[in-house]
């Protein structure tokens, strides 16, 4: 799971307990809108810190420097492809933008093909963080955990 400098403390740290569940890796990629010490980071997050597997990127070139050869689904709003028509496979990343600005359009004309969104109706401009991160996720983790 890989985040891209997100801006919201609390969807961070829920989708950091998501990613203790699911036995996820979290990925954040700088800047970060919060602090790591954050209180409300940590609360949303609860006691599960400890158990989390996170990686911390400077930059979105670092961390496609050190992934380059993984496949990389990026969840936009911009993106065409409803999410439950990709087929994840273990290994995959699945990258979501900041709450405020989403994913760089360069960066998303770059993988169109992998770029995925989540149909909604017009009367949202998008979901909550945290809530779009567990529908991709657990959608990629029923193909790979039940499609073997």
């Amino acid at each position: 799971m890989v985040l891209f400098q997100p801006d919201i403390p609390p969807n961070t740290g829920n989708i950091a307990r998501l990613c203790v569940a699911t036995n996820s890796t979290l990925h954040l990629i700088k800047p970060l809108g919060f602090s790591l010490n954050d209180k409300r980071l940590k609360r949303a997050g609860l006691d599960y810190w400890d158990n989390l597997k996170l990686e911390i990127h400077n930059s979105l070139d670092d961390f496609l420097k050190k992934y380059k050869d993984k496949r990389l689904f990026l969840a936009s709003t911009k993106a065409e492809k409803p999410y439950f028509e990709a087929n994840f496979s273990e290994g995959d990343f699945l990258v979501f933008g900041s709450e405020t600005q989403g994913l760089p359009e360069d960066f998303i004309a770059s993988y169109y093909d992998y770029s995925i969104n989540i149909p909604m109706t017009d009367n949202v401009r998008s979901l909550n963080l945290a809530d779009s991160v567990a529908v991709v996720l657990y959608e990629a983790i029923r193909q790979v955990c039940f499609n073997r």
